[in-house]
């Protein structure tokens, strides 16, 4: 029998390849996304503007799949930016964009869905948080708030939920070459180039992250990091800190001395 899968952000980058990839199987999928998708995927496949931070969206969204499919097998919050900055750079708005989009966006998701998976009896959520959020390294405060609390809200939920036939799964993705890198957003130029030139580089591609993460569903995984220098990096800094600290300062102090050049050609913002 076929699933019934809901992505977020589907329009492009790893959302549109992990909709590639569950129509390929036979599934049933309905992409929505802010900007409307250029071309549907060959299968089953459905299309709904949807910008994950208006309630009134999900809502649209959820009568859509009680409509259509009568219910719904996995919701996938995928929708996502990225930034980057000095704490003392970023304002209220930097702060309330990102955690509007990644954090009350996967939220907004998880409330609204959560009822309809209690009804059925069965039902899975998956969260696309990101490496980030379990490094927490220099320069990125805002994006590894945003998730690092996706991370957390995932625990919670698969405990929370367990009990109602609801899995959870929380997906840790590192750099990945994705359109990610068209909306970066940050009041630092030197991290901001720093960081594109890391997505720039990043691998495996979108579509072998879809093909671990549609793997890791259906084998009901909870935490999954998609790339193996992430899991090396996870294991040296649960198990020598020490060490992992030391690396990431090393990495900073490199780049401190470019930020100190750019400070003097450009002031910090006043809150």
């Amino acid at each position: 029998m076929s699933r019934r899968v809901l992505i977020t952000g589907g329009a492009s980058g790893l959302g549109l390849a992990l909709a590639q990839r569950y129509a390929a199987a036979g599934d049933r999928v309905l992409i929505t996304d802010r900007n409307e998708l250029a071309e549907l995927p060959t299968g089953s496949v459905s299309f709904i503007r949807m910008d994950v931070r208006v309630h009134n969206d999900w809502q649209r969204t959820l009568s859509w799949c009680e409509d259509h499919w009568g219910g719904l097998d996995v919701l996938i919050n995928n929708a996502g930016v990225k930034a980057v900055g000095r704490v003392e750079r970023l304002d209220d708005d930097d702060w309330d964009w990102i955690l509007d989009i990644n954090l009350k966006g996967v939220i907004h998701g998880c409330r609204t869905f959560v009822p309809l998976f209690k009804r059925q009896g069965s039902g899975h959520i998956v969260n696309i948080a990101a490496l980030a959020g379990l490094l927490n390294l220099p320069g990125m405060a805002s994006y590894n708030v945003s998730k690092a609390a996706v991370i957390s809200l995932s625990e919670t939920l698969r405990q929370e939920l367990a009990p109602f036939g609801i899995r959870t799964t929380v997906i840790c993705p590192g750099f990945v070459h994705t359109n990610l890198r068209t909306n970066l957003h940050s009041p630092d130029p030197v991290l901001a180039k720093l960081a594109d030139r890391m997505m720039q580089r990043g691998k495996p591609t979108a579509d072998q992250v879809a093909a671990q993460i549609v793997d890791a569903v259906a084998a009901g995984r909870f935490l999954v990091l998609t790339h193996p220098e992430d899991r090396r990096a996870v294991r040296l800094k649960r198990f020598l800190p020490r060490i992992a600290a030391a690396q990431a300062a090393l990495r900073w102090r490199r780049a401190v001395r470019k930020l100190k050049t750019q400070d003097q050609q450009e002031p910090v913002r006043t809150p």
